[in-house]
């Protein structure tokens, strides 16, 4: 078996440069050369994962397939690649920690101070070196959270050091992402920001292979060569990241430069096949070029930081494309939202989504709202909380239940339509304790549903506490609000739909985690199909 090789993505300067996204740039350039890659991320919180984190503090928490709770950016690793990611995939200071100790409570230390050298960093690198321990990647990329000199990335820049002396020059590198800024006053780009980043790099001991220069301005052939000679680096390991209008156009980018031959050549791999990246560009051709335009209204709770809707509004690019589609997404908060503005502000819209979410701020507006899209005939897309506040409505106007509501807002509620789940009953703590990950969903033929997906049978990730309470099950089907797909095992309502309506379908589970450039999600696909008929 072919030795697997190692590259690891740090930041300087500043947070927030896209250490994600040229992770995954690299990751799909050495897919469609043929290699088999993954990527993990190492976040340096002591959280043990961000799932008690509220969405302003990280932005999204992505959900694996396999159930885990994990950074945003191991969302932008499947997109990019189409290929799942696991518990695997993305690792935090708080859970390095909690093994070392548990292991130091079982005795496994036989005795000895366990301390930060060795048995911290050796607990990061087992973690580095397990995601491709099974034989399955040719490559894993590593990416390092936070910036070089944080005083919380410290082990993990130091396990990257010992790996690189264990692994070899020609199994490990290092790309370095900074930040060129341009000075609008003097009409400069500035590189002593680069310079003193990989001064702190190289103080840490370690000399990046590969520095991609993140910058508004493209960088003139003086400064590159200025760079390679200040920071020890070849010149055509100098790559400049240049602001674009879409992340999927990074990865072209990134190839016009070579980065994905230069990284070949440091690793010591074949760089004979061209990348494959035809479907790629396919998929950016349509996006430039649209022939439609919708509309929709993405109604939410922490619509302030975009971040915490990611997945659904990159689900939202994927399905234009396959549409051929400009969407147009406007954010709209629920807490603004009330009886005498709901039809003013809802009404240019072509379509309207209630995002997933967790308490009751803003409860009413979300309700409100899937009862405007509900009476107007609006494509409707409900996920999660969306979904049940769609049958909230549905039962308060339509069936006429008086009160109706979800536990988690009104324990004491006349009729809890919505009611927690019967094992999340014994549940105290918060971490890592709803149901998580992928449930099989058996979906009703002649449904929008079964349209969209094209199968009787999915799974999909899941992310909650509460679900439909089935005691008023016949009461939604009588009154037209049809359970489309059930769970087999629990007998779960994942999907309703409302089929006097012209496209209405309120989801327990969360399509968004699923969708791909490769792969858009079929739900999203079909509501942005609606809204483009409806416009």
């Amino acid at each position: 078996m072919a030795e697997v090789k190692y590259i690891f993505v740090t930041g300087g300067v500043t947070s927030s440069l896209g250490k994600g996204i040229i992770s995954s740039s690299v990751a799909k350039l050495l897919q469609a050369r043929g290699y088999s890659v993954t990527i993990q991320k190492l976040d340096p919180y002591i959280n043990v994962d961000p799932g008690t984190l509220n969405p302003y503090e990280h932005g999204e928490c992505f959900v694996t397939i396999d159930g885990a709770e994990t950074d945003l950016d191991l969302g932008h690793y499947e997109r990019f690649l189409n290929v799942h990611t696991t518990q695997a995939n993305n690792v935090t200071t708080g859970r390095i920690y909690q093994s070392v100790i548990n292991k130091e409570r079982r005795g496994d230390y036989l005795g000895k101070t366990v301390q930060v050298i060795p048995h911290i960093t050796d607990e990061i690198k087992r973690c580095i070196k397990l995601v491709g321990s099974d034989g399955k990647y040719d490559i894993v990329i590593t990416e390092i959270g936070g910036t070089v000199g944080d005083i919380e990335s410290l082990p993990y820049i130091e396990s990257v050091r010992q790996l690189r002396w264990e692994l070899g020059p020609k199994n490990c590198i290092v790309i370095h992402l900074t930040l060129v800024p341009y000075l609008s006053a003097s009409g400069e780009l500035k590189t002593k920001p680069t310079q003193h980043s990989v001064k702190m790099l190289l103080e840490e001991g370690i000399q990046p292979d590969i520095l991609v220069l993140r910058t508004e301005k493209d960088l003139t052939t003086d400064i590159r060569k200025k760079v390679a000679l200040f920071c020890n680096v070849e010149e055509d390991a100098v790559v400049e990241s240049v602001d674009v209008s879409t992340i999927y156009e990074v990865p072209i980018r990134m190839h016009d430069q070579k980065l994905d031959s230069t990284i070949l050549r440091k690793l010591n791999l074949s760089s004979d096949n061209e990348p494959n990246l035809n479907k790629w560009k396919d998929f950016l051709l349509k996006l430039k070029n649209p022939k439609h335009e919708v509309n929709i209204a993405l109604v939410g709770k922490y619509v302030e930081l975009p971040d915490a809707y990611k997945s659904i509004a990159e689900s939202f690019i994927h399905a234009g494309a396959a549409n051929e589609a400009s969407v147009n997404l406007t954010y709209i908060h629920s807490e603004e939202i009330n009886e005498s503005n709901y039809s003013e502000i809802l009404k240019p819209f072509d379509g309207i989504l209630v995002a997933p979410g967790f308490g009751s701020r803003g409860i009413e507006g979300k309700v409100l709202t899937a009862g405007y899209a509900r009476v107007n005939n609006i494509p409707f897309l409900g996920i999660c909380l969306g979904m049940q506040c769609a049958v909230i409505e549905f039962a308060r106007n339509v069936i006429n239940l008086e009160g109706a509501h979800s536990t988690e807002i009104n324990p004491k509620a006349k009729h809890p339509v919505i009611d927690l789940m019967e094992e999340q009953k014994s549940v105290i703590d918060k971490g890592g304790t709803m149901r998580l990950g992928g449930y099989k969903c058996e979906i009703a033929k002649n449904s929008l549903a079964y349209t969209a997906y094209g199968n009787a049978e999915i799974t999909e990730r899941h992310r909650h506490r509460y679900e439909f309470n089935n005691q008023y099950l016949n009461e939604f089907i009588n009154a037209g609000m049809i359970p489309t797909g059930i769970n087999p095992q629990s007998n779960l309502v994942e999907i309703v739909e409302i089929p006097a309506h012209k496209w209405f379908v309120g989801v327990q589970f969360h399509p968004e985690y699923s969708s791909t450039v490769m792969r858009p999600h079929p739900l999203f696909v079909e509501f942005v199909k609606a809204c483009i008929s409806d416009n």
